[in-house]
């Protein structure tokens, strides 16, 4: 079942009601930007998901926080400068802007432990790099549209890149580990300058 929202924050509600309602049919639940995907096992009515998510209340109510995480950065990004240019601010505000803001994993996707933090202040958000660089190292830190993330693996991406999170790859992102990603969806998210 997949339910369609105006908000990230009823999202959120959606996806903390039916997470909540401790269903057994509900076999995965996936928040997204304006999308709650509820998987239910095979043969499973959906009234009572239907009924949960129903159920989730005013939207503009925030759901309890997750963890929260402070993950330090070296802003060097290749595109500190461009970021700055393009907000009419120098480095040193884009830094000061970006450390500045507390971000909520609003959802995860594009790759394991990759998560979309909004948050971000309005200078920043910014588009895509017009072309997408082939390889992104593991650990950069990216702003796009209203997001910042962390890449957790070295990737293809188009995000502009303001800096690099100073830990091991293997703290974003472990399959090896209980909890794989160290992001989920509800974690607050606070970036320190190194």
């Amino acid at each position: 079942m997949l339910f369609e929202a105006a908000s990230a924050a009823e999202v959120a509600a959606i996806a903390a009601a039916v997470r909540d309602a401790a269903l057994p049919e509900v076999t995965e639940l996936v928040p997204a930007a304006r999308t709650v995907l509820v998987e239910v096992a095979p043969g499973a009515t959906l009234d009572r998901v239907r009924a949960a998510a129903a159920g989730a209340g005013d939207a503009g109510a925030a759901p309890e926080p997750g963890a929260r995480h402070t993950i330090p950065v070296i802003y060097d990004g290749a595109d500190l400068d461009l970021v700055a240019h393009t907000a009419g601010v120098s480095a040193d505000e884009v830094v000061a802007l970006h450390s500045g803001a507390e971000y909520t994993v609003d959802f995860c996707g594009f790759a394991p432990g990759f998560g979309y933090l909004s948050g971000l202040p309005g200078p920043l958000r910014q588009p895509r790099l017009e072309s997408s660089r082939s390889a992104v190292p593991p650990c950069s830190v990216g702003v796009a549209d209203v997001y910042s993330c962390v890449y957790p693996r070295r990737s293809p991406g188009g995000w502009r890149l303001v800096g690099r999170a100073d830990v091991d790859p293997r703290e974003l992102f472990d399959p090896s580990a209980e909890r794989p990603a160290l992001l989920a969806p509800g974690d607050r998210v606070r970036f320190e300058p190194r």
